[in-house]
């Protein structure tokens, strides 16, 4: 990834003809909110997101603050999309993340993979320049950056942040990033697109419960695909595309199936495969893995199947 991708001004941010602040933010997911902005299908926003926790963590003094649960991943918008119908699957392209200089990672005793070695809360901070992630004198890595919520209003109610579900939102999945496509079902006129939790890198599962939790901006469009409705979201990127499973906490076996069957479904109605192909194809060329698993915390599980793009199905959907 070029260096001025990170920390500095991008070209590519100048094709924006839209600016969407950090301080027009929600946690939750609504068709109750009012939009922050209108924009046309094809227009360039430059959207400003925070860190999960609003700004709160920024230095050692406070880096082990506690944070209240529902002020956690505040999502900048709602963006109203002209035209977005129910039934309609808005496809959201990211063509370019900028973190900012300084991001953080917090874990405490009873959260994660790894909570039986904890006998205290505990925080890293990471400086990020130039395309590198700095963690201390010894640990220095490429910086990967994603969203880690995306979303849109869901078909009724109203979800908080932090969640994962068929409207997107807390997706937690690392392929989130730059160039990627987020295909997201529209239940509500406008789809009303939300957008935060930037991440300067996470690995699959977040296993301690956060990425490098960094502020940041995102340069983004948007596209309909009209009268076609996915039902779980589906990201693409330029060599694979990726179907999403959640379920609840502790039920990561729901998650992995769920993610299995929305591949399988659309081998088979977009790509004319029976189900048998589809169990077969998916088993000896799709790659089952997790998003997010943190074990135990709250929220969600989510699970991923990759399917790289070949001739038989080269995209989600099958259109002109």
């Amino acid at each position: 990834m070029a260096k001025e991708n990170y920390n500095s001004e991008s070209a590519l941010f100048s094709q924006a003809q839209h600016f969407l602040s950090r301080d027009n933010h929600k946690f939750s997911f609504s068709s109750n909110h009012q939009p922050a902005l209108v924009v046309e299908p094809g227009d360039f926003i430059h959207v400003q997101t925070w860190d999960c926790y609003r700004g709160a963590i920024t230095n050692e003094t406070n880096a082990l603050l506690p944070i209240d649960g529902s002020l956690i991943n505040p999502a900048t918008g709602p963006i109203f999309i002209n035209g977005a119908q129910p039934g309609d699957t808005l496809s959201v392209t990211l063509h370019d993340i900028r973190p900012g200089a300084r991001g953080v990672a917090r874990t405490y005793p009873g959260e994660g993979q790894l909570q039986h070695f904890l006998t205290a809360p505990y925080a890293q901070f990471f400086d990020v320049r130039d395309g590198i992630v700095t963690m201390n004198e010894r640990v220095s890595f490429k910086a990967a950056p994603m969203l880690g919520v995306i979303g849109v209003a869901p078909e009724s109610g109203e979800i908080p942040t932090m969640p994962a579900g068929k409207h997107g939102g807390n997706l937690d999945n690392n392929k989130n990033t730059i160039g990627s496509t987020i295909h997201l079902p529209v239940k509500h006129p406008g789809a009303l697109l939300a957008m935060g939790d930037m991440h300067a890198s996470m690995g699959d599962g977040e296993i301690c419960g956060t990425g490098i939790e960094i502020a940041g901006d995102v340069l983004i469009s948007t596209q309909l695909i009209k009268g076609l409705g996915t039902d779980f979201p589906v990201t693409e990127t330029e060599s694979s595309w990726i179907t999403h499973g959640v379920a609840p906490v502790e039920d990561l076996y729901s998650a992995m199936r769920i993610a299995c069957e929305e591949a399988a479904g659309l081998l088979v109605t977009q790509w004319g495969f029976s189900y048998e192909e589809a169990f077969i194809f998916l088993s000896v060329q799709g790659n089952l893995g997790i998003a997010q698993a943190v074990h135990p915390a709250q929220g969600t599980v989510i699970a991923k199947m990759e399917l790289s793009k070949i001739s038989a199905c080269p995209k989600p959907f099958n259109i002109a």
